[in-house]
């Protein structure tokens, strides 16, 4: 069972929704409380007090109080003109009645909604032009002495819808730039995620580009020796094909594992198969070692924990100059690998001694730009070049800690 409290709530909430509905309905209220107030004669009563219907209002302060009521209705619309001819009609009653009736109200609604829907300094103008007029007139036109409480109230009823519509207005400004912080932080944070969504993008992109160069260009080398010593030499041709069945069933599964990060949480079969690193470097050099690349390793890093974006860069970026010395070196080609802890930084360097004919030393081509990206985006460096005396060099510094809010 509702309350009447509660009724009357759903019953302005639905005014509200209707603004011209609702500004008729405060010009009705207006209109009856100022009919109201002129039957009252304020020392008629005993003892000098209130009697209400001690006075008659005349016929012209019917109609000033159904004019300045009415005018109440577009006052959204027109807060200065509705204003300006409120406080006219006011002005009217007091030069003409004495005692005046009410009209003043709706010039002191007329005042409030300029308050609440404009600047401070109009408020501070048109505030003070209508109480110096409207205070004056009840002072100049009225029997009563200047100082008398009529005069006085009209005084302070101009100042109060002044000072009560400057009020909502500043609370109104208030919420709706809370309400702006609060979109513009969550178009921020939206923007945020697309932007991390990008980097995880990028980052897959460049494992896709490492896995599939390295295993194909090992699949393309034992394919050419398998064709190569087919008739000749089968038992070789045999374990070359063997080689590349196991580089494409290598490559099958870190596909399989890299693409899955691209699955959602509640899909079947998510990839729990963790990231290559350094713990299988020896394994990744067997691969290019059984492709016919000799390949020393030298470490000093034992013990040192690397994040898991390092781990992998590392990984990757020695897969990758692997691949580039089997693919360009050409077929006499030695490699060395060294990965060294040099305080708070680990070198990764790979050599060879071959003939570059498809690196290039600037940089030039996605797999040097693709090594360069990953250090970059750890706060490391990369370089790579040819070497003094033939072969070509890629080294690579990253930090033993990753870089705080990167993407891994």
């Amino acid at each position: 069972m509702t309350t009447l409290g509660e009724r009357f709530a759903r019953g302005r909430g639905r005014l509200r929704q209707h603004p011209l509905a609702f500004d008729a309905a405060l010009a009705l209220g207006v209109l009856v409380c100022m009919v109201a107030g002129s039957f009252v004669d304020r020392h008629g009563g005993p003892h000098g007090g209130p009697d209400f219907g001690g006075r008659t209002p005349g016929a012209s302060s019917v109609l000033l109080m159904l004019i300045g009521a009415a005018a109440l209705v577009p006052r959204r619309r027109r807060p200065l003109g509705v204003l300006l001819f409120t406080g006219a009609v006011t002005l009217v009653e007091h030069v003409s009645q004495d005692p005046p009736a009410p009209v003043a109200m709706s010039a002191v609604v007329a005042l409030y909604t300029v308050a609440s829907r404009t600047d401070r300094p109009t408020t501070w103008r048109f505030g003070l032009l209508t109480m110096v007029v409207l205070t004056g007139a009840a002072m100049l036109f009225g029997a009563a002495p200047w100082y008398s409480q009529e005069n006085l109230g009209v005084f302070a009823w101009t100042g109060m819808a002044a000072a009560a519509g400057d009020a909502v207005r500043s609370r109104r400004a208030f919420v709706d730039a809370i309400r702006e912080r609060a979109e513009r932080a969550e178009r921020t944070r939206e923007e945020e995620a697309r932007r991390r969504v990008a980097e995880e993008r990028l980052r897959i992109a460049r494992d896709l580009h490492d896995v599939v160069a390295h295993h194909i260009a090992l699949v393309n080398v034992q394919a050419g020796v398998a064709a190569h010593v087919m008739d000749k030499r089968p038992d070789q041709a045999k374990e070359a094909l063997a080689h590349v069945r196991e580089a494409s069933r290598s490559a099958l599964d870190e596909l399989r594992v890299t693409v899955g990060l691209l699955r959602q949480s509640g899909d079947p079969e998510a990839p729990t198969e963790p990231a290559p690193g350094l713990a299988v470097l020896d394994e990744l050099l067997d691969t290019f070692r059984n492709a016919g690349l000799p390949v020393e390793l030298a470490r000093t890093d034992q013990g040192t924990e690397l994040p898991a974006a390092v781990d992998l860069a590392a990984y990757r970026i020695i897969q990758e100059a692997l691949t580039n010395v089997r693919k360009h070196a050409g077929p006499a080609a030695r490699a060395e690998v060294s990965v060294v802890r040099v305080g708070r930084t680990v070198e990764v360097t790979v050599l060879d001694d071959g003939a570059p004919t498809g690196q290039a030393a600037d940089g030039g081509g996605h797999g040097l730009l693709g090594m360069r990206e990953r250090a970059t985006a750890l706060g490391g460096a990369l370089s790579a070049g040819p070497r003094y005396g033939g072969g070509f060099r890629v080294q690579a510094i990253l930090p033993v800690t990753a870089r705080t809010g990167e993407a891994t």
